[in-house]
């Protein structure tokens, strides 16, 4: 069975610098699909601007240019705090032993230590990092990583979870805050999100003072 990913987020708004590097991961390593699970309610952040609907729906309107992508609601519906841990609990009721792709930044993983039940996230899902050409894993966390690193991303379509790969993606520099922030004083923000996310923001005023 191919590997099916997984892209988790806050998603406030769902821009290009969450679409473009998971759709690159999604063809190096032959993803047969992509979830994109917005975070209900995220534990580690000040509760975000738009809400949890708005932020679904800004997802669903964003994949219609990914192929291959689809959203995942299981966080909006199962209510409570969007640990990770418990959505890949899910899927692997869910889905069985096929092998899941967490895909992952780099800033997430860096501060991978601070989530819930982060020791368990290799049992239920590899873990796929996307990193700038270049980067390397710094030192802190080279000893829990450098056990399971995959080298060959074959390894990944060969076991249901436990890896960790690296995987180099080209660099978008876009962020959300800085598109909440450009949106608010009525900036252009084209090319930064879809057409159909910036015109659903633009028709709800998500974001206007």
């Amino acid at each position: 069975m191919r590997p099916l990913g997984i892209l988790g987020g806050t998603f406030d708004p769902i821009h290009y610098g969450h679409l473009r590097p998971a759709q690159e991961v999604q063809r190096a390593l032959a993803l047969e699909e992509i979830r994109v699970v917005p975070a209900a309610n995220p534990p580690h952040r000040q509760p975000p601007v738009a809400n949890a609907a708005q932020r679904l729906r800004m997802a669903e309107l964003a994949v219609e240019d990914f192929p291959g992508f689809r959203v995942d609601d299981r966080e909006y519906r199962r209510g409570g705090p969007s640990y990770t841990v418990l959505t890949l609990e899910s899927l692997r009721a869910e889905l069985g032993p096929r092998p899941l792709c967490l895909l992952l930044g780099v800033d997430a993983f860096l501060d991978i230590e601070t989530w819930h039940h982060w020791t368990r996230l290799p049992e239920l899902a590899h873990l796929v990092v996307m990193q700038r050409p270049g980067w390397q894993i710094p030192a802190p966390l080279s000893a829990w990583a450098g056990p399971r690193l995959a080298r060959d991303p074959r390894q990944l379509a060969g076991a249901s979870a436990g890896y960790i790969y690296f995987q180099a993606v080209t660099p978008q520099d876009i962020s959300a805050t800085r598109l909440r922030a450009a949106i608010a004083r009525g900036e252009p923000v084209a090319g930064q999100l879809p057409p159909a996310v910036w015109d659903y923001i633009h028709a709800n005023r998500i974001y206007s003072v």
